[in-house]
């Protein structure tokens, strides 16, 4: 980073499921396995795109997270089902659902070791900004083993430019002096651009549908191929 940049900066903020550690892909193996579950009512194309129209229908009302998508998946379910749909079938999914409650949230390679290099520099606050539900992203921070080297940690219902504005306001600082650090272009990126701070942007294998979006350049932009770079870009 260059060094006048890197005076400006105060604050690093990381996204938490798929920055920190893997989440995506255990929604995707629940999936599939709903689909297995639903094989007799549609092809598994189908399925996941009633099952993606049935969260996005309930999205204003159940946020993000494993509840809401556990109930969206029995929703659709009861909805391709109806009346054939065998109770135990409904208990499957529950339990299905209930499972993503106990991903390991092992942290990924470079994670742990880039965290304890930006910690002992001294050099910026951290902080954790994740969507999703209180308790299950708090428990998960807790299995990670990762909480001691964040100062402060911002669980919330969505991540938009008013959601970063009211961060910035809370950690009394500029946008200039805010570097976010995320898999997704959509929620961790472009809204911090747009106010006028700065972005790391380290993709992941599998993205959530509803965090697809295009991508774009910008002065403010960093991307990195993995979590290890960012010592290259902070440090």
């Amino acid at each position: 980073m260059d060094s006048s940049l890197k005076d400006n900066i105060k604050v690093i903020a990381f996204d938490a499921d798929d920055t920190l550690w893997a989440n995506q892909p255990y929604f995707d193996d629940a999936e599939d396995r709903l689909c297995s579950i639903l094989a007799e009512y549609g092809e598994p194309r189908y399925i996941k795109s009633e099952l993606f129209k049935t969260e996005m229908q309930n999205m204003a009302e159940l946020g993000y997270g494993v509840m809401a998508f556990t109930l969206s998946m029995i929703e659709t379910a009861l909805r391709l089902g109806g009346n054939r749909l065998s109770v135990s079938a409904v208990s499957e999914i529950y339990s299905l659902g209930r499972s993503l409650l106990r991903i390991p949230a092992t942290p990924l390679p470079g994670v742990k070791e880039t965290l304890a290099k930006i910690s002992r520099s001294r050099s910026y606050r951290t902080i954790v900004i994740t969507k999703g539900n209180m308790l299950d992203q708090e428990r998960k921070l807790e299995r990670s083993g990762l909480k001691p080297f964040f100062d402060h940690v911002e669980i919330v219902s969505d991540k938009n430019e008013k959601t970063y504005s009211d961060l910035l306001a809370f950690l009394g600082i500029g946008a200039s002096e805010l570097l976010m650090v995320g898999n997704s272009f959509k929620s961790d990126i472009s809204p911090v651009l747009n106010l006028g701070g700065y972005g790391v942007y380290i993709p992941f294998h599998t993205t959530w549908q509803h965090e697809q979006t295009d991508e774009y350049d910008h002065p403010n932009l960093f991307r990195a191929d993995n979590f290890r770079e960012l010592e290259n870009i902070v440090l």
